[in-house]
């Protein structure tokens, strides 16, 4: 799928749905996460035309959540800046759409944390990814009248006893002029037996062709109500409002195997010593975190710029005079694709990229940084750090996946700050 900014693997979720309402209880506990894919081909080369595909989606994701965060705040923060629509080229469309049309293509191949939720009163199932790069829930309804929707499992609000329409709108526009709209409906939502009565979301009555090849029904937003196309409280926020859960928190682990999030705390079996706690600017909406450095084989190359810690992003994003003083410091290495900030390096000679906000130095493995090789047999690899504008200034960096499988990860409410643990 290549509208929207998501990771790679499918959760089996508690999905408690019953006739009768649950009254909200106390609970936290892990949501297991299977095996991910990467932007590598099986022949442990560069899948570029998926990249790129992500590198759209994020751009125009983070597009959205700046719209969202001057809609709701009145301004953006000191060099934010709302970028125009940015559109699939035309020759990688075409590549992906010819992949699309495959038969049964692996689910493994879509970058999705993904997991089953349950909406209304009996509950209805929904794929959903989880993106702490966004805030809001939406789902197809039963109403939606794009094609696309034929293969999603759909709301129906008449069939739900907990069901409210409320006023407004829900509106994503993507850059092939498609959009993600409907309506906005409060209802119970329970994820893995947590759950939130009177929760916001759109039941979307138009859905981009772009999901027609993603196996998840919809979003469920993790970051601030500030970036809520909704204007509304996002799940987790609701949860702890409502004392669903344990922990004003939730952690997250990525790994080959034994992935999770945990919701209503951190599972300290997963990591080792203590987790590094780090203020969140709560300006943006965004899980910012500021003071950052980043190290090649130990030498810093670019300090003092802020990250936002992006489940919803598969590799990392850097503005482009950053990035290109970051490569600058890796031997061998050259830009590989301008129009999309990739670079290469000798796949022999990986750099040690480590990130630092001001305590202890996280690496991140030569596996996490290596997305394959140039071509078949090269010995250049692509590195999981890209040069972008996204929009966020000129010192603002986003992490995603390639980053997170590093670290134990915990999104900290109650603190208003992220934290990193070294992994057990």
């Amino acid at each position: 799928m290549f509208a929207k900014s998501a990771l790679v693997a499918f959760v089996t979720l508690a999905t408690l749905a019953t006739a009768t309402p649950m009254q909200p209880r106390q609970a936290g506990g892990p949501i297991f996460l299977p095996k991910r894919s990467s932007l590598t081909k099986s022949d442990g080369t560069f899948d570029y035309d998926k990249a790129v595909a992500q590198t759209v989606a994020t751009k125009n994701k983070h597009r959205q959540n700046l719209i969202n965060l001057q809609n709701n705040t009145g301004s953006l923060p000191q060099g934010f800046e709302i970028k125009a629509l940015t559109s699939l080229p035309s020759s990688v469309e075409a590549n992906l759409k010819k992949r699309q049309s495959e038969a049964l293509s692996d689910e493994e191949d879509d970058e999705e944390w993904a997991g089953t939720i349950s909406i209304g009163s009996p509950g209805q199932s929904f794929l959903v990814d989880f993106d702490t790069g966004s805030s809001d829930l939406w789902v197809p309804s039963s109403s939606c009248t794009s094609s696309t929707c034929s293969a999603k499992s759909t709301y129906d609000s008449s069939a739900s006893s907990t069901s409210s329409k409320e006023s407004g709108s829900f509106s994503i526009e993507y850059g092939d002029g498609s959009t993600v709209s409907g309506p906005v409906y409060e209802d119970t939502v329970t994820v893995a037996g947590i759950q939130v009565s009177k929760q916001k979301f759109s039941p979307v009555t138009t859905l981009s062709s772009s999901f027609a090849s993603d196996p998840a029904d919809g979003i469920l937003g993790l970051a601030f109500p500030a970036i809520s196309n909704l204007d509304a409280d996002p799940f987790f926020v609701n949860a702890n409002s409502q004392n669903a859960v344990d922990s004003n928190e939730f952690g997250f682990y990525l790994a080959s195997s034994g992935s999770e999030l945990y919701l209503g705390g951190a599972n300290s079996d997963l990591y080792s010593g203590s987790i590094e706690y780090h203020d969140v600017d709560t300006s943006t909406g965004f899980w910012q975190i500021s003071g950052a450095s980043i190290a090649s084989d130990g030498t810093t190359a670019v300090s003092d710029f802020a990250t936002i810690i992006d489940s919803g992003t598969t590799i990392m994003y850097g503005p482009p005079s950053a990035v290109k003083e970051f490569y600058a410091q890796v031997s061998g290495s050259k830009l590989y694709d301008s129009a999309n900030g990739f670079y290469s390096f000798p796949c022999e000679s990986a750099p040690e990229v480590s990130f630092s906000w001001g305590g202890d130095s996280f690496t991140v493995s030569a596996d996490n940084f290596n997305l394959g090789t140039t071509s078949s047999g090269a010995s250049t690899c692509v590195g999981a750090l890209a040069a972008e504008d996204l929009g966020l200034g000129d010192s603002t960096w986003l992490l995603g996946d390639s980053w997170m499988k590093n670290v134990y990860t915990v999104f900290s409410f109650s603190k208003t700050a992220v934290g990193f643990a070294n992994l057990a």
